[in-house]
C-alpha cells in the first residue's frame, strides 16, 4: 500500500486539479473530461471514454450510448453503452445459472468474499468518492461517506453470515422436531436512484450475497459511470475467488430494462429505490405476478422543535437535514415545525446559518453545498418556490437560481404557510424547507403524520414523557423516528425504510436480511408413531 501521507497528498492534488478545471471557460473544454489530464484518476477506476454497461461475467452492451454530465459544470464526463433487451435476457440467464453455484457456497465463505469486496472498496474509496462528486454532484465528504456505507455494510454482513438462521420450536407432538429453515430467494434485482448511487446498492448487495442470492443491478442512467466502476471492483473480487462474475451482474439501462425486471418472474425479489410515483408502478407490476418487492420511496420528513429544545442542537441539525446533499436525500427535512413561542428566534438563527453555507465545487474540501443533479431538478425547484408564494408563503432566504455554471440553486427557507398547504404536502427533491408554527403536542404529532409518506421524523425536546409518547403508538408513524438528532444520517445497524407511500421496505441492518430469504416451517418425525396436531384422531 502507498504511505498514508503520499495517498493524502495525491488526493489533495487531485481535488486542486478538478477545481481548476471547473473554473476554465466552457469554450476550453472540447472533449470528455476523462480525456483531460486532471481526470486521469478516472482511468484508475477502469473507466474509459466509452464504457460497456453490461456485466454478466464478461463485459458488453448492445444498447444506446448514454453520456453522463457533471452537474457542477455541465461538461460531459464519459459515455456508457446501455443494455438492450437481448443483453438483459442473456444476463438474467447467466445470473440464474451463477446462483446455482453461489447457493452451494457455505454462508461463512460467502461472508469472506463479501469481506474482500469491502476491502477492495476501501482501497478505492477516495477515487470512488471523487467520482460520486463528479457524476452525482454531492460534496466530496458525502461521496466518500457513501462508499464508506457500502464498506460498513460489508463488515456487518460478514458477521451476519455466521448468525442467520431460524429457531428450533417446541413441538406439541412427542418424537417430533419443529424448526424454521431459511433459504435464499434466488435472484435479487436491485434498481437504485441517482442520489445514492453506491450506498443503496451496497445495502442490498452485501446482505443479499451472504444470504446466498445472486444480484442483478440497474443503476440510474445519469450515474452509469459509478455503476460500472463499482461493478469492476466487485467483479475482480469474484474472479479472484473463482466464482462466477454473474453473481453480481450489472445491466445499465432505462425504463425498458426496469420494466422488464419488474415483470420478470425469474427475478425473485425486486428492490426498488426511487420516487413514489414510479415505485407504485413497479409494485403493481411485481404484484401482478405475485412477486416480492422491497420498496424505498419518497419521504416528506419533519423536524418538530418544542419550546424546551436545545437550540444549539436544533440549528445545525435542521441545517444539515435540509441542505445536505442539496436537499436530495430521501430523508431530507422538508418541514420544520416550531413551537410558536420560539418560531421567530429559530427562523432568525437558521437564516443566519444559511447565509454561512459555503457553496461551491463539490470537490473543494471547504464546500458544504453543491449543485442539484440535473437541469430538470432546477426547474422543479423554481416551480415549487413559485407555488409556495402563490399559496401564501414568504421566502425568507434563498429561492433563486445561482448565477454560475452548473445546476446551482440557493438553499431556501419558506415561512407563513399552513400545515396542510398542497405544496407542503408535496415532496420536492430540492433544498426547500417549509417552516410552520404549532401550539400543542397533539396537533403537531398529527401534522407530522398527515402526509402520504412515512420515512423519517425527529423531535427536539427534553421532556422524557413526550419522547416516549413520540416513540409510541400515537406518536410518529414513520419508519425512522428520532429524538434530538436530524432526520437524515441513518446508521447501517438499524433497519432502514418507511411506511405508507414510502413503500414499507426495510434494508441494511437489524433483521432486514429476512427479506432476502424465504422461510420454511419444517416438522420432522423421528418417532415410530404418527400423532396429529391438535389431538385429532383419524383412524
Amino acid at each position: 500500500m502507498l504511505p498514508l501521507s503520499f495517498a493524502l497528498s495525491r488526493h489533495v492534488l487531485l481535488r486542486k486539479r478538478i477545481l481548476a478545471s471547473c473554473k476554465r471557460p466552457a469554450a476550453f473544454m472540447t472533449t470528455f473530461l476523462i480525456n483531460q489530464p486532471q481526470y486521469a484518476w478516472l482511468k484508475d477506476l477502469g473507466l474509459k471514454e466509452e464504457n460497456e454497461g453490461v456485466y454478466n461475467g464478461i463485459w458488453g452492451g448492445r444498447g444506446e450510448i448514454v453520456t453522463t454530465y457533471c452537474p457542477a459544470n455541465h461538461e460531459p464526463i464519459a459515455s456508457v453503452r446501455q443494455a438492450s433487451l437481448e443483453d438483459y435476457e442473456e444476463t438474467i440467464k447467466k445470473a440464474k445459472e451463477a446462483w446455482k453455484i453461489w447457493a452451494d457456497v457455505p454462508a461463512p465463505k460467502r461472508g469472506e468474499i463479501v469481506r474482500q469486496i469491502g476491502d477492495a472498496l476501501r482501497k478505492k474509496i477516495k477515487d470512488l468518492g471523487s467520482l460520486v462528486s463528479l457524476e452525482m454532484g454531492k460534496i466530496f465528504v458525502e461521496g466518500v461517506g457513501e462508499v464508506q456505507e457500502y464498506v460498513d455494510v460489508c463488515d456487518y454482513a460478514v458477521g451476519l453470515s455466521r448468525m442467520i438462521g431460524g429457531p428450533v420450536l417446541p413441538s406439541e407432538r412427542p418424537g417430533h422436531a419443529l424448526i424454521e429453515q431459511w433459504n435464499p430467494v434466488g435472484l435479487v434485482g436491485i434498481i437504485t436512484a441517482f442520489n445514492f448511487p453506491v450506498a443503496v446498492y451496497g445495502w442490498n448487495n452485501a446482505i443479499a450475497m451472504i444470504c446466498g442470492n445472486a444480484c442483478l443491478w440497474k443503476g440510474a442512467p445519469t450515474t452509469s459511470l459509478i455503476s460500472v466502476a463499482v461493478t469492476k471492483i466487485v467483479a475482480k473480487v469474484l474472479e479472484d475467488n473463482k466464482v462466477p462474475g454473474a453473481i453480481c451482474s450489472l445491466i445499465c439501462g432505462g425504463a425498458d430494462i426496469g420494466t422488464a425486471m419488474a415483470r420478470d418472474e425469474r427475478v425473485d425479489l425486486l428492490s426498488f429505490t426511487g420516487s413514489t410515483k414510479v415505485g407504485k408502478q413497479v409494485a403493481l407490476m411485481v404484484q401482478e405476478r405475485f412477486g416480492r418487492s422491497l420498496l424505498e420511496l419518497g419521504g416528506n420528513n419533519a423536524i418538530i422543535v418544542f419550546e424546551d429544545a436545545d437550540l444549539n442542537l436544533v440549528i445545525p441539525s435542521a441545517l444539515f437535514a435540509a441542505v445536505g446533499t442539496t436537499g436530495q436525500r430521501c430523508t431530507t427535512a422538508r418541514r420544520l415545525f416550531l413551537h410558536e413561542s420560539i418560531h421567530d428566534e429559530v427562523v432568525e438563527k437558521l437564516a443566519k446559518a444559511y447565509a454561512q453555507i459555503r457553496i461551491g465545487d463539490p470537490w473543494d474540501s471547504t464546500t458544504l453545498y453543491g449543485p442539484l443533479h440535473t437541469k430538470q431538478a432546477v426547474t422543479m425547484f423554481l416551480g415549487a418556490v413559485e407555488q409556495a408564494k402563490q399559496q401564501g408563503g414568504s421566502v425568507v432566504y434563498g429561492g433563486k437560481v445561482l448565477n454560475r455554471p452548473g445546476n446551482y440553486v440557493e438553499p431556501t427557507i419558506v415561512t407563513g404557510l399552513p400545515h396542510n398547504a398542497s405544496i407542503v404536502h408535496t415532496e420536492t427533491f430540492a433544498p426547500i424547507l417549509y417552516v410552520l408554527k404549532f401550539k400543542t403536542e397533539e396537533e403537531v404529532f398529527a401534522w407530522n403524520n398527515e402526509v402520504k409518506q412515512g420515512l423519517s421524523s425527529s423531535i427536539f425536546t427534553k421532556d422524557l414523557g413526550r419522547i416516549f409518547r413520540w416513540l409510541g403508538p400515537k406518536g410518529s408513524d414513520c419508519g425512522v423516528v428520532n429524538v434530538n438528532i436530524p432526520t437524515s444520517g441513518a446508521e447501517i445497524g438499524g433497519a432502514f425504510g418507511g411506511e405508507k407511500h414510502t413503500g414499507g421496505g426495510r434494508e441494511s441492518g437489524s433483521d432486514s436480511w429476512k427479506l432476502y430469504m424465504r422461510r420454511s416451517t419444517c416438522t420432522i418425525n423421528y418417532s415410530k408413531d404418527l400423532p396429529l396436531a391438535q389431538g385429532i384422531k383419524f383412524q
